[in-house]
């Protein structure tokens, strides 16, 4: 289960590549392996920042913003009022890149006001460390909503609660449903919820989650088509400084 308890013309021009993608071609498909990325990592509750190790419990990535400030996850992952904070690259309880704070988070309406599974899509906006904003450090993915499900293969990156180090794995999306898609992948069990679905271009075009909390195996992940709501809401929290 990944289930957890507990500026219009430069915006469409901030997409930068990513090292640790795949397009068609690429693979082997549907086998996990161990591999990390800079731009994906971590949710940790803001009072274990101190003691990263075992305290993760979702996935998340940078994305390309103007304010350079921007990580997306799946809604899910962010119910409660506690702080956050957003460790990219986290290895085996150390932070390479710096642990950063959460200082706002972005949810559709969908979602607020009814968790619906097709709005399982969320922002943080961080804040900054020693005058650098996180997309300095580790640079950032696009963002890209109104990708037909199965244009290209994805590369999925996550951090499942009983690991402290990411898998990825990819594979060709396939339609669940007109508004959710999924690809099969094994070993995304709890703690992937929020994994980046990165495209050969480096954007990303799923965020999983969606139908089941995105899913009740860990052998089947779902996301969002991400559509208009997820366009709106990036604008959104892509505005805030």
């Amino acid at each position: 289960m990944k289930r957890v308890l507990a500026v219009a013309v430069l915006l469409v021009a901030l997409v930068s590549a990513s090292t640790a993608t795949a397009d068609d071609g690429l693979g082997p498909f549907r086998v996990t392996v161990a591999a990390g990325n800079a731009r994906v990592g971590v949710l940790v509750p803001a009072a274990r920042a101190g003691r990263l190790a075992g305290g993760h419990f979702c996935t998340a990535s940078v994305v390309a913003a103007p304010h350079r400030n921007l990580v997306v996850t799946a809604a899910h992952c962010l119910g409660g009022d506690g702080g956050l904070v957003f460790v990219p690259g986290y290895r085996d309880g150390r932070a390479p890149y710096g642990v950063w704070k959460v200082k706002r988070r972005f949810l559709p309406a969908g979602w607020v006001h009814g968790r619906h599974e097709d709005s399982d899509v969320g922002f943080l906006v961080v804040a900054p460390r020693d005058g650098r904003e996180v997309q300095d450090v580790v640079g950032g993915n696009g963002f890209t909503t109104g990708t037909a499900t199965g244009a290209t293969a994805v590369t999925v990156t996550g951090y499942p609660n009983s690991r402290e180090t990411p898998v990825s794995c990819t594979d060709k999306p396939v339609a669940h449903s007109a508004t959710q898609q999924r690809v099969a992948c094994p070993g995304f069990s709890g703690g992937t919820s929020g994994s980046p679905w990165a495209n050969g271009n480096g954007q990303v075009v799923g965020v999983l989650g969606g139908h089941d909390e995105g899913g009740a195996t860990p052998g089947v992940s779902y996301s969002v088509v991400l559509g208009a709501e997820a366009e709106r809401l990036y604008r959104e929290a892509a505005g805030d400084p």
